[in-house]
């Protein structure tokens, strides 16, 4: 599903390639016109018809480029929100609120090599890695590990579960 917006930034992009051309193709007209003028009275028409311009069409065009990624960029967080925003949850109540349930409920937990965050074995970041390790108890005794914020286990699911590698 694709917005509006996204059709509509294209052109904007397309705009700012072609204000990029133009403006590149006035400069090396203008340094042409220059380099074959010895006097700089008789170089001034070249530099006020091609070089100046050349220059404005350059910066426009970047300009465009810019502000065209950067919608782009807007319009897919956006679509991505609506994305997650319309998938209903399969508790909600009658109320049309949705119960808050935990991300993962898991008591176990693991790790990734190399990581900073130690999770719920169901929690989505680690759920599936091959390389994901249980949390040794040492580890978050020295507070090497923060909890991860998605699946936020506490320091007694480490007791409970009796991690200690």
């Amino acid at each position: 599903m694709r917005t509006a917006r996204l059709r509509t930034v294209h052109p904007v992009l397309w705009a700012g390639w072609a204000a990029l051309a133009a403006g590149a193709v006035l400069c090396v007209l203008g340094w042409y016109g220059i380099s074959g003028e010895r006097f700089a009275e008789r170089q001034l028409p070249y530099l006020a018809s091609c070089t100046v311009p050349g220059a404005a069409l350059i910066i426009a065009g970047a300009v465009l480029l810019t502000h065209g990624r950067n919608a782009l960029a807007a319009a897919r967080v956006e679509e991505l929100y609506g994305l997650l925003v319309a998938a209903d949850p399969a508790d909600a109540d009658e109320s049309g609120q949705a119960a808050a349930a935990p991300v993962a409920v898991s008591g176990d937990l693991l790790m990734v090599p190399g990581g900073t965050l130690w999770h719920r074995a169901d929690c989505p970041l680690v759920s599936g890695k091959a390389e994901a390790l249980p949390v040794d108890s040492r580890v978050l005794a020295s507070g090497e590990l923060d909890p991860c914020p998605i699946c936020e286990p506490a320091a007694s699911d480490a007791r409970s579960s009796g991690a200690d590698g």
